[in-house]
């Protein structure tokens, strides 16, 4: 079903632009955010080729990280190999390095660039802001995270964005749909602007940017008498706007995610680029399939709009793993010609086998590799940007200086278990047999995953009033023993790079997913076992799939539980891991579209948040544990 946007229908102005403007005009327009409807139109009349080059929803993530890629390591035969990807110091490498060459390059990040990793924890932006000002983006459409420190943490970050003095011009800040009330700390500011001006070649170029409305009111921190404003309607005005200063090259940076530009984009008049965020989508050559990679449309996406005239709709992933590379070709009238372009995954050339005790790669079979890379259209090698990394070392130290902070304290050992009972992972505590043995274990399961659920549900209800979680037993690695808890050890409770997700699912939703949970368990994959905060069940393994669960219960707003309902709908807060069906949680694959909304927050980050509130861990108490009972 085609997504439309709600609420308002849209007026559109019918402008003609013919004449010339004076030169103070074109010397002094560039940051003019006021409708100028009284100003003469600027003719351009020549074609004209732009390069953007984007990233979006880096999230903090400044350190490179490793991934596994399906490489051929001889013709015809390919294996997974791991090499490092990532890390802000190669998008650098690349952004800068393309700047360099491409005609007419404009540089874009699409939001979310905080949140997601302790550097944000640790200096609240300011090392991402320095990491930024080592690319020098032209632009930066504010994200829902932007927002999750309040108006107060967003002028702090923008703030360090503008005061590091290596840009020659500081980065644009852009939000058209959002109003900062009298509260705020960027009521009356020129922080934050509709759009901005670029002039290439002499022709003026509008850069539009846009925030997703509900969500960043619902799911983040934002002032309350801050308001967003509908995303279609907010855009066709300032679109209006400039068409009336003559300006006939608009690009919207979108954090709306990827089904909503291209909802976007058929809905609009007079757009001609979308480069969005928010979804953390993938797009790409289908190629990338062949590296154990998925794609989920094609770079660029080429639409139309409402004048039936082309868009071009691109998104550049997540995590700083790629840059968006863009080539737009207008004609004499300001049409988009054609737009050509590829989305670069940065990867280093560390590459080993993943498999371990494997043999080492040979010279050969690294020179396959290469070449393979090569053939792929879209992976690239980078070598990181040796002055990035420079500026990111004392945050990187400062940063492993966190990790030993103590952040709470474990009132009493917290057994890490994946199933109770007696029969199914029941050595897997580095705490030996007072764990191992324990009658409240083998009845109710792990104590620290159950803390996990409840950590997640706490983050939950203070981003968008979640009423359960979910978390599977196998996401949690590592008891807690009794004394002082780390940031380190946090970190080790919850290695894995995932994010939480909000859900909204019905009461049989969640009771399918639980059983195909349970499923996977007794077909002996311990670690989908589920455990929730807010909700709690019986067990029975011995019954067939769709009766082991049984007396489901969701604690309401008054601490009381009282029988789940199949027909009503709940917000679940999980992890996108569990959230995309893994693990065996095929149920929650159907929650898409507006049913699923990325919350974005590192699941290590919402755990350290919730020892960092309540000081003192313990085991909680027995009824707020999801396995009432449990029999095999």
């Amino acid at each position: 079903m085609a997504m439309t946007f709600k609420n308002r229908s849209i007026q559109y102005s019918s402008i003609t632009c013919s004449l010339f403007v004076s030169s103070i005009f074109l010397a002094g327009c560039n940051n003019d955010t006021k409708d100028s409807t009284s100003i003469t139109p600027i003719i351009q009349s020549e074609p004209l080729e732009v390069n953007v080059l984007h990233i979006n929803d880096s999230h903090s993530h400044l350190d490179e990280e490793s991934t596994k890629l399906l490489l051929e390591t001889s013709v015809g035969n390919r294996e997974p190999i791991q090499v490092s990807n990532g890390g802000f110091a190669r998008v650098a490498a690349l952004m800068n390095s393309l700047a360099s060459t491409e005609k007419n390059p404009i540089k874009i990040h699409s939001g979310d660039a905080i949140t997601g990793d302790l550097y944000f924890t640790l200096k609240e932006g300011e090392a991402e802001a320095d990491l930024m000002n080592t690319v020098c983006f032209d632009t930066l459409t504010l994200g829902n995270h932007e927002f999750d420190n309040t108006d107060e943490g967003l002028k702090k970050f923008i703030g360090f964005l503008n005061n590091k003095g290596r840009c020659k011009n500081k980065t644009q800040v852009l939000s058209a749909n959002v109003e900062f009330g009298k509260t705020s700390a960027l009521y009356q500011t020129d922080l934050v602007k509709p759009y901005t001006i670029m002039d290439k070649e002499g022709q003026k170029i509008g850069l539009i940017g846009l925030t997703i409305a509900d969500k960043t009111k619902n799911a983040s921190r934002s002032n309350a008498d801050t308001i967003f404003k509908d995303e279609l309607t907010t855009a066709q005005n300032y679109i209006d706007q400039l068409k009336q200063q003559g300006i006939n090259k608009i690009i919207v940076q979108s954090h709306l995610g990827y089904g909503m530009d291209k909802a976007l984009a058929a809905q609009l008049s007079g757009v001609d680029v979308i480069v969005g965020g928010d979804s953390h989508t993938l797009l790409a050559d289908a190629k990338l399939k062949n590296y154990g990679m998925s794609p989920e449309g094609n770079y660029p996406t080429t639409l139309k709009n409402k004048d039936g005239e082309q868009v071009c709709v691109v998104q550049a992933w997540q995590y700083a793993y790629v840059v968006g590379q863009l080539k737009v070709n207008f004609d004499a009238n300001g049409k988009v010609q054609a737009c050509t372009g590829k989305a670069n995954v940065l990867i280093g050339d560390d590459f080993k086998r993943s498999a371990k005790d494997a043999p080492a790669l040979n010279t050969t079979e690294l020179d396959v590799i290469k070449k393979d890379i090569e053939s792929s259209n879209s992976l690239r090698i980078i070598q990181p940007n040796a002055a990035a990394l420079a500026i990111l070392e004392p945050y990187k130290v400062a940063k492993n200086l966190l990790g030993k902070e103590i952040v709470a304290n474990a009132q009493e050992n917290l057994c890490l278990r994946r199933v109770p009972g007696t029969t199914k992972d029941t050595s897997r505590s580095t705490l030996g047999d007072i764990c191992n043995k324990s009658d409240f274990t083998n009845q109710h399961g792990g104590d620290v995953q159950q803390l996990v659920a409840e950590a997640f549900l706490q983050q939950g209800k203070k981003y968008f009033n979640a009423d359960i979680s979910i978390q599977n037993g196998g996401g949690v690695r590592v008891d807690l023993p009794q004394g002082d808890i780390s940031v380190e050890k946090i970190y080790t409770v919850l290695p894995f790079k995932n994010t939480l997700v909000q859900l909204k699912a019905t009461g049989l939703e969640i009771k399918n997913v639980l059983e195909d949970a349970m499923d996977a368990v007794v077909n002996n994959n311990t670690g989908s076992y589920p455990y929730a905060g807010g909700l709690q069940w019986d067990v029975d393994l011995s019954k067939t799939k769709g009766q082991r669960i049984s007396n489901l219960k969701v604690r309401n707003a008054q601490g009381i539980y009282e029988a789940l309902n199949p027909d009503q709908t709940y917000q679940v807060i999980t992890i996108n891991f569990l959230a995309d069906g893994q693990d065996f949680y095929s149920s929650f694959k159907n929650i898409t579209g507006e049913r699923r909304v990325e919350v974005g927050l590192d699941y290590a980050e919402a755990f350290l948040d919730y020892a960092k509130n309540e000081k003192v861990l313990k085991r909680l108490a027995v009824e707020r544990y999801s396995t009432q009972t449990y029999k095999e």
